[in-house]
This record gives C-alpha cells, structure tokens and sequence, in this order.
C-alpha cells in the first residue's frame, strides 16, 4: 500500500484464526506487521515523523451488530485495567485470572498478549465481551505459550461502537521486531499527534489513541528500546498507565502526573506481576513491592530477572485521580498507597458528619461501592446498617430497550429491594457517587414502591461537574446533573426527601496533606493537564 510520503507504510495479516467455543464469542487470534522499510529523511520532530506502522482491520464481532443502547447505570467508566506477567511458565494462565478480577474496570473487551522466549515469537488473543467470554475456549489459553504475557479489559470510549480492531494488546510488527503494548488512560494530544503522523502518511486502522503510541515508536530513531519509550512518553500528554512486551523484556510506564494506577507483585517463584490494582496481586498469589511512581520506567528483564528503572522528563507533582478510591478499585485494593476501604468508610463517616439525618430508621448502601461508605456513615451517625438492596451479580449487562416501561424495569435486574428491612422505614441510602441522576431517581421509586416512609440520599463524594479527560469514560457536562442543578434541584428531579453531598473542602480535609496530590477535577474542574480542542485547520495550513 503505497503512502504519500518519501517511505511506503504496509501491512500484512499474517495470521488470524478464529478460535470459539459457541458462536456469540468473538474471538480473534491476531498478529499485525508494521513494514520495516527505514525512513528516507527523518525529521528531528518526533511528533511529525512519518511511522511505517499500520493496525490491520479486524473481523467485526456480532455484538456490534446489537440494536439496544448500552445502559451504563449513571455512572462515569473506568475505562481500563492492565496485567502483567514475566517469568512464571503459567504467564497467560495468570494474566487471565488477573483480568478477570480488574473485570470491574472494562466489561468490553479482553485480551492477551504472550511471548514464547524459545521461539521469540509473540502472540495475541482478543475478543468482545468478559474475559470468561473471550477465553471461553480452552484452546484459547493454550494458544499463548510462553513466560511472558500482558494482558488488557476495555470499556469502549463515550459514543463509541464496540469494535474489535480497537481491543488491546495490540500486538504488532516493526523493523527491530514483535512490540505488544496495553493502556489505561487517555492522551490529550491525540488528535494532534495522529494528524503530524498521518501528513506523513502513517495509517491509522483503529480509533484507539493507544495506536499512535505504537506510530510513534516506530518512527523513532532511538536506540535501544527503552530509548525509544522514553523518548515517545515524553510527548504525550494526558493520563497513561502502559505494559510494553517484547520477546525478552516487559516495560511498565506511568505518565508523571500519575493519574492512573499501577502496581508491582512478586509471586513466591520469583515471577512479576504488573497490575492496574493489588486485588489482582493477591488472587495470582503475588506479594505487593510497591507503586511504579508517576513518571517511571520499570524494565523487567527474562533473562535475568533483573528489575531496572528510568525517569520521564520532566517531572510534574503527582495527581492520582481520587475517584479510584470513591467508586473505581476494589475495596480490597490497596490504590496509591491507600486502601480502599478505609478510605470509603472514612468518607461515609465525615458525610454523617457534615450532614445528618437524625430522624433516620435505617442506613443501606447503594451497592456494590456504597457498602463501605455507608458503613461509616452507620458507625457515625448511630444509625443500624442493613442490606436494604440486593445486588444480582447473575444479569448480564442491562441494554435500553425500546418502550419507557420496560427501560424502569430493567433497574429491577440488579437490585432488588428487601422489604422487610424498608417499609414504614426512614431510609438513607448512601451512594458513592450521582452522574446523570437517572439511576438514583429509579431508586428512590424502588424503595418507595418497597414501602419506605423516606428516602434521604447520602452522597459520598462531592458533586461531579466536570468531565473527565484522563481515562475516564464520563458524559459530557451538559448531562451531569449536579453541572445543570444545584443540591435542591437535583434531590426534587430524583424524587427523595432529602439530599447531600460530601463538600469538596470536606474531602480535600480528609485527604490532608496528600490532598494537592489527588486530581479531582470532576469536582472542582480544576484540570492539571488542560483539556485541549487541536485546531484541525491551522494544523493543515503549517
């Protein structure tokens, strides 16, 4: 495929065989080529130097072929989670088992990467859909030998259809040889940098930003690798949490700000492990060493086991993204240095605090992220703690359908109210957190309907007014509820008799002196990397 610039960019498929053990699995065994013909006259640029990388399109899966809506339950998507594994002969055996316990962080999507060192050939397996859907097969698993591997769960990008030319690893071929990489997090300078690329006649196959990371190491003179990583990651900007795999080595790369998590394990035979959260740690039974801190380089190499470290330029204070904590990780997480838990329950008790409901008969948790706020809001207030809801973690997920009825319905499918512990109650009900406010005004109806005298909501964070640009699928602001109302306006459109938030100052209070080290600007829309629009016109004009 002949480009318009002094190189020719081609791809070829070399193999993809479709693997399924019942025919709603999309699954896909893939290997992309990127073309290995060197560049002409490089430009010291590296954002404007043309990239002999091409993704090839993928086989589409059923589901997107699907005509309901995805119901998202009101409320913002982590959009990722990333495992890592290198020396352990069970590497994708426990990279599987890694993703499915980050299956909270992308319902999307899944895939594995591994590498065989005897062979030094890489392979991938992805398809759409939960982990145990996409690895449904056990020829799956068996086709990635190897003692290396990463793997990657998705949600799709607000708007965006489920595709899976865009479910990661992505796995391709360059002139230095076979590069996997997965990422959680979103750059802010994607559309400017994939412009430069595609001037220089790089093409682009999927939608993912993730893809212009791989454009630009392939275009980069650097050597070796590390050199190559390093010099790309400091032209990005946004939010990335990276797992880079060769033949040899695995790379795991936070962005300086640190938005997004990612932690190291040791298993006791020696092998790491590489994850987005601890929860996944424990599980392959691997011990927590510590954080990869925002801006670093972790270089884990096979051949010794050897783990070495460099440092992104420049440095920026850190700004973890404080929402991990309200509603994203796991309770059983330990997510920069802080455990989950705790943290919800210190933030139910301080809410108690700021706003009671003194008159109150019970407290339930909206669940499954509200339990552990409510419970400190119970142990503050005096107030006995129930399981008001019941959570069904046996529906699959919820799609709008097309009559106003059967859309009330369906938040039936998960939560179920307990009537005993509701009617002719005053109930708080304690969430973590109101987006668009659609799902909280189905609850309040449920529990109403279930008998409750009141219903005062409790919210454990502040309002969210902002969108988020750093990984985070949330809506824009128009359609955050708390951006268009203020307190009152938003507990009348929800339909209870009361409403509070946990203050901003109040949680920035909590979080004491690491709380300039927290992004929250979904609350106070105070960004550190300023969201940017490229002007696509000026662009084309230089």
């Amino acid at each position: 495929m002949a480009a318009t610039s002094s190189f020719t960019s081609s791809f070829t498929l070399e193999s993809k065989t479709h693997i399924t053990s019942k025919p709603s699995s999309p699954f896909s065994l893939r290997h992309l080529s990127l073309s290995s013909k060197p560049f002409s006259h490089p430009s010291p640029s590296l954002s404007a130097r043309s990239s002999p990388f091409s993704l090839a399109p993928l086989a589409s899966s059923n589901n997107e072929s699907n005509p309901f809506v995805h119901d998202n339950f009101d409320k913002p998507r982590e959009e990722c989670g990333v495992v890592g594994v290198i020396g352990d002969p069970d590497a994708s055996s426990l990279c599987y088992l890694g993703l499915q316990k980050l299956q909270h962080r992308g319902e999307e999507g899944a895939g594995i990467v591994a590498a065989d060192s005897d062979s030094g050939k890489l392979t991938s397996v992805t398809g759409l859909g939960l982990v145990t859907d996409v690895f449904a097969s056990p020829e799956s698993l068996k086709a990635l030998p190897g003692t290396m591997a990463i793997g990657h769960v998705r949600y799709s990008t607000s708007g965006a259809t489920s595709s899976l030319m865009n479910v990661q690893p992505f796995l391709a071929s360059y002139r230095f040889g076979q590069l996997a990489v997965c990422h959680n997090g979103n750059l802010l300078n994607h559309d400017k940098l994939k412009m430069e690329l595609e001037s220089k006649g790089s093409i682009f196959n999927t939608s993912s930003d993730t893809e212009v990371i791989l454009h630009l190491i392939a275009a980069s003179t650097s050597r070796p690798l590390l050199s190559r990583i390093i010099e790309v990651c400091e032209c990005l900007e946004g939010a990335y949490s990276l797992l880079f795999l060769t033949s040899r080595k695995l790379f795991a790369v936070r962005d300086p700000f640190g938005f997004r998590p990612l932690v190291l394990g040791r298993r006791p035979n020696g092998s790491l492990v590489f994850a987005s959260e601890t929860c996944a740690l424990d599980l392959v039974d691997a011990e927590y060493v510590r954080e990869i801190n925002p801006g670093e380089v972790v270089v884990a190499d096979l051949a010794d086991m050897s783990v070495s470290s460099a440092c992104l330029m420049p440095r920026m204070p850190r700004k973890a993204c404080i929402f991990e904590h309200i509603y994203f990780a796991l309770p059983n997480s330990i997510v920069f240095g802080k455990a989950v838990h705790e943290s919800r329950s210190k933030f139910g008790r301080a809410l108690a605090e700021e706003s009671p409901v003194p008159n109150a008969d019970v407290v339930i948790p909206v669940p499954d992220s509200g339990f552990y706020a409510a419970l400190g809001f119970s142990q503050a207030s005096g107030i006995p703690f129930q399981q008001g809801l019941l959570r069904s973690h046996y529906v699959g997920r919820t799609f709008i359908q097309p009559s106003q009825e059967i859309r009330d319905l369906s938040v039936r499918l998960k939560l179920s109210p307990v009537r005993g512990v509701l009617e002719g109650k005053s109930v708080v009900v304690v969430d973590d957190s109101i987006v668009r406010g659609t799902t909280s005004s189905k609850i309040v109806s449920l529990l109403r309907h279930a008998g409750a005298r009141e219903v005062h909501f409790r919210i454990a964070s502040p309002p969210v007014v902002g969108s988020c640009y750093y990984g985070v699928d949330t809506p824009s602001e128009d359609e955050l509820i708390s951006n268009r109302m203020d307190t009152e306006g938003v507990c009348k459109e929800i339909g209870s008799d009361s409403l509070a938030f946990l203050s901003l100052s109040k949680l920035r209070e909590l979080l004491a002196t690491e709380s300039e080290s927290f992004c929250d600007a979904c609350f106070s829309k105070e960004y550190p990397v300023p969201p940017r629009k490229y002007d696509l016109a000026v662009g084309m004009l230089e």
